[in-house]
C-alpha cells in the first residue's frame, strides 16, 4: 500500500543486506555471511572505515562481499560479482559493518553500559542448525570442522554474532509499538483510495524518420557504432552422456548371510508389535484422579464424566509401550499395557498429572519370519548394491577425467551414448529457436557448464541423488558478439530510420509540451504537430489497482501518480524510439470511512513506517555519536579489484 507514497522497497541484494545488519549473520551460519571482521590490527592503508577506536579492513569487506554473493547465488546461480556490485552491494555491505561496530563502540560506552554476555553467546552458538549433531544437539565436534572449514576462529565467530546481538538489543526496540496519529491514517488511507484520469501520447521517432531508404554504407557505418546493442550472449554447446543403473551390469545378488545378518540387525522392525488406543483425562491431583475413577466405575462414560468437571477427554488412536513411557510416564504405560480391553485402567501419574485412562482397543501386529521377510530384505539389498555400484562407477569416471581421459573415451568405455546439444544460451534456450524448450537433462549442468574456463574439462554430476548420473564438458564455445550485418540488416535498417528521426520527436515532443502547457488540448495540440501519430491511450486508473502492478509498474503510470492535476510530462522511450507524454486530467480523491477494513491496514503499515524511521534515526545517530571516517580512495580500490579491474 505505501510502496505508492513512499519507496520502501529494496532490492533482493539490500534485503539481504538488512538481514545480515540485524544480526542474523550468525543464526544462518552455513550459508550467510560470516565476515569474520576482526576490526582492528590492519594499517592506514587498508582501512575501508574507522568507526570511533575500531577499523574495518578492505580485507574484512572483501570477506563479507564473497560470502553476501554466495547467499545470493542460492537465489540466482548465474550472478557474478560484477552484477553484485552494480547493484549497490557493495555500499550495503561497508553500511552494515559500519553500523555493526558503531552499534557496540557505542553500546560499550560507560555512559551506556550495555553489553552481550558470554552465556547469551553460547545460547545463539548452540541454536545455530549447523552446529547442531544427528540428535538435534549442539556438538562440539561439529562446531571445530565447520569454523576450520571456513577458516574463521572461535574468537571472531564469537564477535560476529555479539555485534548481531547487540543490533537486536538497541534497533528492535525503538521501532517495536510505534503508530500514527488517526487523522494521518485517513489521510494517507484515502490518498491511496483516489483515481487518477488522464492520457498517454507517444510521439514515436519513427513518425519523423526521413523517407529515403538508407544505403549499405550508412547501415554498414551505424552498426559499426552501435553493434553493442544486437550483441548475442555467449553460447555453448554441451556433450553429456546419462547412466543409471541401467548401465551397471553383473551386481552379485544378496546372499543368503547377507540376508539374514539384515535380519538379525534389524530384529525389532520384523518383532511382533502391540499398539493401543485408549481414552485419557488428565487431572492434576491422585484424590482428583480417583474420584474421576470412580465416577466412571459407577457408570458414567469418561467422556460425560470428564465434561461434568470442566475437563475433556482425549482420544489416542494408536501408542506404542515405549513412546508411552517416553511421552507420560513409565508408571502411565504400565497402566495402558497392563489393563485389559474396554477396562479402566489403575489412575497414574505421568509428565502432566494423574491420568484416567478407558482402553479402547489392542492392536496386535505379528511378526515375520526370516523366510517371511527374505523377499523385502533381498530387494532392499540388491537396491543398496546397484547404488553403491552406481557410485563406484561414477568415482572411476570421476578417477579417469583427472587422469586427462576425454569424454569421448570414458562413454565409449562404459558402452554411453554422447548427447551433443545446440548452442545454448546460459538460461538453456537455443537463440532464435523459441520452440525449444530447455532440456530438462541440461538445465541442472548449465551453472557448472557456464563457469568452465574452456571446452573439454569433463566433470560428473548427480542428476538425481543415487540414482541418476551424468557426465558431461563444453563442447564449443561461441564468444558474445554481434551477429553480421546480413542477419540483423531489416533490424539495424528501422533503427538508423528511428535514430534519424528522433531529433524531430523531440522538437515536436517539446512544441506538444508548450501547447499543453498553455492548456491547449491534448488532441488540438497533436494535430498542431501536422503528422501522424498513434492515438492517445485514455488511462483511468486507482491507485489500488496500480499498486497491485508492483513490482513492476509501467514507468509512465508511475508517473502519472507522482504529478499534479492539470499536469503534462514526458519520458523518453528506450533507444532513442521516441516520447512519451503523460497528461493527468483530474484527481479523484477516495471516500474512506473510520472503521474501514482498508484503514487498519494502512494503520499498521504507517506503524512499520514509523517503526522503520526511529531505527534509522537511532543508526544514524549512533554513527554520529562514535564517529565515522571512511577511506574512499581504499573502498574504491577495492571496487575495481572486486570487478576484475574495470
Amino acid at each position: 500500500m505505501l510502496g505508492l507514497i513512499r519507496s520502501l522497497t529494496k532490492s533482493r541484494i539490500g534485503a539481504l543486506i538488512a538481514m545480515v545488519f540485524l544480526g542474523l549473520i550468525a543464526l544462518s551460519f552455513a550459508g550467510a555471511d560470516i565476515s569474520g571482521a576482526k576490526f582492528g590490527g590492519s594499517n592506514n592503508a587498508d582501512r575501508a572505515v574507522t568507526v570511533g577506536s575500531a577499523h574495518i579492513g578492505t580485507v574484512d569487506v572483501q570477506k563479507a562481499m564473497s560470502n553476501a554473493l554466495e547467499n545470493a547465488r542460492a537465489d540466482s546461480p548465474a550472478v557474478t560479482m560484477k552484477d553484485f556490485v552494480a547493484q549497490g552491494a557493495l555500499e550495503q555491505v561497508v553500511d552494515s559493518l559500519i553500523d555493526r561496530a558503531a552499534l557496540m563502540e557505542w553500546a560499550g560506552q560507560s555512559a551506556v553500559g550495555m553489553g552481550v554476555s558470554d552465556r547469551l553467546i553460547d545460547s545463539e552458538i548452540a541454536k545455530m542448525p549447523a552446529f547442531q549433531g544427528a540428535d538435534g544437539k549442539f556438538s562440539q565436534a561439529a562446531y571445530k570442522a565447520l569454523l576450520g572449514q571456513k577458516g574463521i576462529s572461535d574468537a571472531a565467530l564469537r564477535d560476529d554474532v555479539a555485534k548481531g546481538l547487540m543490533a537486536r538489543q538497541v534497533l528492535i526496540p525503538a521501532g517495536v509499538g510505534a503508530t500514527m496519529p488517526q487523522s494521518v491514517v485517513l489521510r494517507y488511507a484515502a490518498v491511496l483510495k483516489e483515481t487518477r484520469d488522464g492520457a498517454v501520447q507517444l510521439i514515436p521517432s519513427s513518425a519523423f524518420a526521413p523517407k529515403t531508404v538508407p544505403t549499405d554504407a550508412d547501415l554498414a557505418a551505424y552498426y559499426k557504432t552501435n553493434g553493442a546493442r544486437y550483441q548475442r550472449p555467449e553460447r555453448r554447446t554441451i556433450r553429456y552422456a546419462i547412466f543409471d543403473e541401467s548401465s551397471i551390469k553383473n551386481v552379485p545378488a544378496p546372499s543368503d548371510a547377507e540376508v539374514a545378518t539384515r535380519y538379525k540387525l534389524n530384529a525389532a522392525a520384523y518383532a511382533s508389535t502391540e499398539t493401543r488406543a485408549f481414552t485419557q483425562v488428565i487431572v492434576p491431583t491422585e484424590p482428583a484422579a480417583k474420584a474421576l475413577a470412580a465416577e466412571i466405575a459407577g457408570g458414567k462414560s469418561i467422556e460425560a464424566a470428564a465434561a461434568a468437571k470442566g475437563l475433556s477427554a482425549r482420544k489416542i488412536p494408536a501408542a506404542k509401550r515405549a513412546a508411552l513411557e517416553s511421552e507420560a510416564s513409565s508408571a502411565v504405560a504400565a497402566a495402558v499395557f497392563t489393563t485389559a480391553k474396554g477396562a479402566l485402567a489403575a489412575p497414574a501419574k505421568g509428565a502432566l498429572g494423574w491420568y484416567v485412562i478407558r482402553i479402547d482397543s489392542v492392536i496386535q501386529t505379528p511378526g515375520k519370519s526370516l523366510e517371511q521377510a527374505r523377499a523385502e530384505i533381498v530387494a532392499a539389498i540388491a537396491a543398496e548394491k546397484r547404488k553403491a555400484a552406481l557410485a563406484d562407477l561414477s568415482a572411476k569416471f570421476d578417477e579417469a577425467f583427472g587422469s586427462g581421459t576425454g569424454l569421448g573415451d570414458v562413454a565409449k568405455s562404459a558402452g554411453l551414448t554422447v548427447i551433443t546439444t545446440d548452442p545454448l544460451e546460459a538460461n538453456g534456450t537455443v537463440p532464435g529457436r523459441p520452440d525449444i524448450k530447455p532440456n530438462a537433462d541440461v538445465t541442472p549442468l548449465l551453472a557448472a557448464a557456464f563457469g568452465m574456463e574452456r571446452e573439454g574439462e569433463p566433470q560428473v554430476a548427480e542428476i538425481k541423488a543415487g540414482e541418476r548420473y551424468v557426465i558431461f564438458d563444453v563442447g564449443q564455445i561461441t564468444p558474445a558478439a554481434p551477429p553480421p550485418l546480413a542477419e540483423v540488416k531489416d533490424k539495424v535498417a528501422a533503427d538508423l530510420q528511428t535514430s534519424r528521426g528522433y531529433g524531430a520527436a523531440k522538437a515536436a515532443t517539446d512544441k506538444l509540451m508548450a501547447a499543453l502547457a498553455k492548456k491547449v488540448p491534448l488532441a488540438e495540440a497533436i494535430k498542431s504537430l501536422g503528422v501522424a501519430v498513434p492515438p492517445a491511450q485514455p488511462v483511468n486508473i486507482p491507485r489500488e489497482q496500480l499498486n497491485a502492478m508492483q513490482p513492476k509498474i509501467p514507468a509512465t503510470l508511475q508517473l502519472m501518480f507522482e504529478m499534479a492535476q492539470g499536469t503534462a510530462k514526458k519520458l523518453e522511450a528506450p533507444d532513442k524510439a521516441g516520447f512519451l507524454v503523460v497528461v493527468l486530467s483530474k484527481v479523484t480523491p477516495g471516500a474512506v470511512k473510520a472503521d474501514d477494513p482498508f484503514v487498519a491496514r494502512a494503520r499498521i503499515e504507517l506503524g512499520q513506517l514509523t517503526g522503520r524511521e526511529y531505527v534509522d534515526e537511532l543508526r544514524a545517530a549512533v554513527r554520529e555519536a562514535v564517529g565515522v571516517k571512511r577511506n574512499d580512495a581504499a573502498i574504491s580500490a577495492l571496487r575495481t579489484q572486486l570487478i576484475g579491474g574495470q
